[in-house]
């Protein structure tokens, strides 16, 4: 079972301007997710899907992987997550890297902890269903 942390990191926000990068604790923001992604134990891969050089830099440096560049028009203010997701798991198969389960988490979530994505993936489980 092949699994990707799939972290959607836009580099337009409007309410807090450069909010995924932005220092939060000792680390840009993203780096929390991409932190707890890789602590879970969960991942094969933690991937983050964005239109934006600096956070893909950032990204990479935290060790995350950012194999493709989100294309401008799944990164405006009303693009929802679904395409978004959609496009990356795509974007990732062209690139021969095919994953059995996408975890989506969002990169302004610094309160999330590993314990957290265990739980979520037994909730998945135990409802045995495709998605959740």
């Amino acid at each position: 079972m092949s699994r990707l942390a799939l972290i959607p990191a836009r580099g337009g926000s409007k309410r807090i301007p450069r909010k995924n990068v932005r220092p939060f604790a000792g680390k840009p923001m993203i780096g929390h997710a991409i932190e707890v992604a890789q602590r879970s134990g969960l991942v094969d891969a933690v991937g983050v899907s964005t239109d934006d050089e600096e956070i893909a830099d950032i990204s990479r440096r935290l060790g995350a992987e950012v194999p493709f560049t989100r294309p401008a028009q799944l990164a405006d203010d009303h693009t929802p997550t679904v395409p978004v997701v959609a496009h990356a798991i795509a974007a990732m198969k062209a690139l021969n890297r095919v994953f059995d389960q996408v975890c989506c988490l969002y990169p302004a979530c610094p309160l999330l902890e590993a314990g957290d994505l265990r739980q979520a993936l037994e909730l998945l489980q135990a409802a045995d269903a495709p998605y959740a």
